[in-house]
């Protein structure tokens, strides 16, 4: 073989190892990005899981805020309601007291100074969220906002599952019922 057909194989021998490595090269590569980009995925998967968890959690915490602040104007409108259920016998001797005084013509002076005492007291617990239950006779029984105490026959018959008598008052405190009015229905 001659010098040129030494060289020639040479520099193929060259060129194929190189293209040999060049090739690797780009296989290694190639491989490099495949595990990147899979890395890349896992990564985009658990930032997406985080992202999830965080705006669950998000919402419990809102969800938590909203339910203890409705939690608080309640406790707060019904704080005085184990006042106000101690007051209510003590407002029921006053209407007692103020229908009997009523019959006695003698009294009338008396009979003043106790309304006023009366009103002064109504209006105060009134300020502080008290409302006496509308209740009519003849209204339709609701078990749900009445206390049935008895039941008498109807003196007629529209007055059938009707009130037809108001025994004591019921009371609301802000919109809870308090006290339930305890009635006689008609039978």
């Amino acid at each position: 073989m001659s010098k040129e057909d030494k060289n020639n194989d040479i520099e193929s021998e060259q060129v194929d190892g190189v293209q040999n490595e060049t090739v690797e090269v780009e296989e290694q590569v190639a491989e490099e990005q495949a595990v990147e980009e899979t890395v890349e995925e896992k990564l985009e998967a658990e930032l997406k899981q985080e992202k999830e968890k965080f705006l669950r959690l998000f919402a419990e915490f809102e969800n938590y805020k909203r339910r203890t602040s409705k939690e608080r104007i309640e406790l707060f409108s019904t704080a005085s309601e184990g006042v106000m259920k101690t007051l209510l016998p003590v407002l029921d001797d006053f209407e007692r007291a103020l229908s009997h005084i009523e019959d006695d013509k003698e009294a009338e002076e008396l009979r003043k100074g106790v309304l006023l005492i009366y009103q002064k007291l109504v209006n105060t617990l009134g300020q502080k969220g008290l409302k006496v239950m509308e209740v009519e006779k003849g209204d339709v029984f609701n078990a749900d906002s009445h206390e049935a105490i008895t039941q008498i026959p109807a003196p007629n018959d529209d007055l059938k599952g009707k009130i037809i008598d108001i025994v004591e008052k019921g009371y609301l405190l802000g919109e809870k019922i308090i006290r339930f009015p305890k009635v006689v229905i008609g039978q």
